[in-house]
């Protein structure tokens, strides 16, 4: 996995945008959206740390409604190993391992946000890496000032693959605000991925 640090200097820059920015930028759009990454840590905690990015994560089956409607503001890129514009007048598929969209206001701007696609079947969340593990989508939301943030665990669930700094430290943020049912199935679905992960000794 590159570095952030790799990423801008392979790809170009990134701009600096907040949960306040995407929700005005998404203000009229009707899907579901939600803020994920660090930030929703920083929101769940109460407590920061530097971003690179901001992440917001929508169903993958809205990819072309979502797409319709910030084409008149940003165009979206597939990233799936490269770089692939979407231009709604020419369809909006794209590879069938693309798991992001980068959003930017021309190639002469900076990326401004990083949209996950998640699997969202019958109205559940369903992890990209284990399709055994699902949970009911309205459990993995919260909100707070009118925008949708991805619940702790989950996000914890997601960054546990790589285990950056950045995520040892986004889970020991979480930990003394994490409710024992959450920790639990935290803990629960981590071990079913790595019987070895080294946040399980804590957990």
């Amino acid at each position: 996995m590159l570095s952030h640090e790799e990423i801008v200097r392979l790809y170009g820059p990134w701009r600096l945008r907040t949960p306040v920015d995407a929700a005005a930028l998404l203000r009229n759009y009707s899907g579901c959206w939600w803020v994920a990454g660090g930030w929703a840590i920083d929101a769940f905690t109460k407590t920061t740390r530097e971003h690179g990015d901001l992440d917001i994560g929508i169903p993958k089956d809205d990819l072309n409604d979502f797409v319709d409607f910030v084409s008149p503001h940003l165009d979206a890129w597939a990233a799936a190993g490269s770089l692939t514009p979407m231009v709604p007048s020419q369809g909006t598929s794209i590879p069938a391992d693309c798991g992001n969209l980068w959003l930017r206001a021309s190639g002469a701007d900076p990326w401004e946000y990083d949209v996950m696609l998640e699997s969202v079947k019958d109205l559940s969340w369903v992890y990209k890496r284990d399709p055994q593990i699902t949970r009911p989508l309205a459990d993995c939301l919260w909100t707070e000032d009118g925008i949708a943030y991805l619940r702790p665990e989950v996000q914890l669930l997601l960054k546990a693959k790589h285990a950056r700094q950045k995520d040892t430290e986004d889970f020991e943020r979480c930990l003394d605000h994490l409710d024992s049912p959450s920790l639990d199935w935290l803990a629960q679905t981590l071990r079913g991925q790595n019987p070895l992960h080294p946040w399980l000794k804590t957990l």
